[in-house]
């Protein structure tokens, strides 16, 4: 049995746009190729209908499936060159969509996910991860939300104009601050994978809707400060949020890539989060195109026999749970 799929983040825009973007901005990223192979490819990570990564229609095959497409920002753009580099991947996304229509269509709105999956398309989410664009102006939320965004987080690894993730242990800007409240006012949810703790801590302060962290494992599992404490889990389960697994093999396993992730290795982050009572709080958040993958999970394609392993360890309730209702009855909360 195949069950429909909402998955929370991946990098494939960023990917299959990268052959397009102009010289100066890759020069100020330092990124030649954007993963494994680009570069000596570029035809074959080109099209959303077919390519060698990880996520493209012809993998995605007859499964149901929402997929999150994030708009990543590399921490080298400032701000004011970061808002073009988002529209050269958002364009590109919505070019591959049209030359796809068919299959797959982008949505600008929540209640618009359910009903495409029902019309036997893949429905294509835009979100950004990283959206330092609005440390120039926060306000350019509404702007985002009108071009059909539906999730944003606020940083990266290193510092950034409004947080800062794990490379430091610094407190979130003033200007972060607001957009929380401007990112809230129009609609549009917040992400908090890849804030260190004490970021973390401001949105605690200072968010009033539920909030996800889209790509984001057990700490208590794999120390990895990239994943979430068990009170950060609690957190955004009692707020009403959405954790999605992130199947990065070094987030998953300590010792990791060294030691490559199996099942069990997935399965002790879901075994952990259904300890701490998060049944209805645990999502996918596969990260495909921007990481490397134990081979259960190498793409999308092999997401079906992953579905049967985890029904068959977990049941089909919560598989159904897992793999994408728990998003969709969140998505459908948060837009009304």
């Amino acid at each position: 049995m195949t069950y429909p799929v909402f998955d929370l983040h991946c990098d494939t825009a960023d990917r299959l746009a990268w052959q397009t973007l102009p010289a100066d901005i890759k020069a100020i990223t330092g990124i030649d190729a954007y993963g494994p192979g680009d570069a000596e490819d570029p035809a074959g990570i080109r099209s959303i209908a077919r390519n060698r990564g990880h996520i493209s229609l012809e993998k995605i095959g007859g499964t149901p499936w929402a997929q999150c497409f994030a708009c990543y920002i590399p921490d080298q753009l400032m701000p004011e060159r970061a808002q073009g580099f988002y529209r050269h991947v958002m364009d590109d996304l919505a070019a591959q969509a049209a030359a796809n229509s068919s299959q797959f269509r982008l949505v600008s709105h929540a209640a618009d996910i359910r009903p495409t999956l029902e019309q036997g398309l893949v429905a294509g989410i835009r979100t950004i991860e990283n959206a330092r664009m609005l440390g120039f102006d926060p306000s350019l939320a509404r702007i985002l939300a009108r071009d059909g965004v539906l999730m944003a987080s606020l940083s990266w690894n290193a510092r950034g104009p409004l947080a800062s993730g794990h490379d430091t242990s610094e407190h979130m800007s003033h200007t972060g601050i607001r957009v929380i409240a401007e990112l809230e006012a129009a609609g549009i949810i917040l992400d908090v994978s890849h804030l260190n703790d004490e970021c973390f801590s401001d949105v605690v302060d200072h968010a009033e809707k539920p909030f996800v962290a889209s790509h984001s494992n057990s700490r208590a599992v794999c120390s990895a400060p990239r994943n979430l404490t068990d009170a950060q889990f609690v957190e955004i389960r009692n707020r009403g949020g959405l954790v999605g697994l992130n199947f990065a093999d070094i987030f998953l396993a300590n010792g990791a890539p060294a030691v490559r992730p199996t099942f069990d290795d997935i399965s002790r982050h879901l075994d952990h989060w259904l300890e701490l009572d998060g049944e209805n709080v645990i999502a996918l958040g596969s990260d495909f195109d921007g990481c490397d993958t134990p081979d259960v999970v190498a793409d999308a394609a092999r997401i079906p026999a992953f579905q049967e392993l985890l029904a068959q360890r977990f049941g089909e309730d919560l598989t159904r749970k897992l793999c994408a209702e728990n998003a969709l009855a969140f998505f459908e909360r948060w837009g009304n």
